[in-house]
């Protein structure tokens, strides 16, 4: 039996969550709030991956997994024209949204 995955730490979470070609395609792409989180992180926050891993408690080499399938899942939409869905994951959010806490599931 596996151990349980840890829950990765999400400063933000996008308001927009979802995005589609101006030609809409019935086709989507699910990518997780976690992997838009460390595409932020490495890509638009230009952290290196040691850091960006600290800031979302896990691993380098996971941080790594993480930003890989999430680049190849926007590559994919951007490619083929899918839309691009938000949500879901295994996280919580340590944001300053209403001061709470927010542990989301798997979409």
């Amino acid at each position: 039996m596996s151990r349980p995955k840890k829950c990765r730490r999400v400063g933000f979470i996008p308001e927009n969550q979802y995005f589609y070609p101006r030609q809409h395609c019935l086709e989507e792409v699910l990518v997780f709030i976690e992997e838009i989180e460390a595409v932020r992180l490495a890509d638009l926050e230009g952290l290196e991956q040691a850091a960006a891993a600290e800031k979302m408690n896990i691993s380098r080499g996971t941080f790594q997994r993480i930003v890989y399938s999430a680049r190849k899942k926007i590559a994919e939409a951007l490619v083929y024209g899918k839309a691009i869905r938000i949500e879901g994951g295994n996280y919580i959010f340590t944001g300053r949204k209403h001061g709470r806490r927010f542990r989301g599931g798997r979409g």
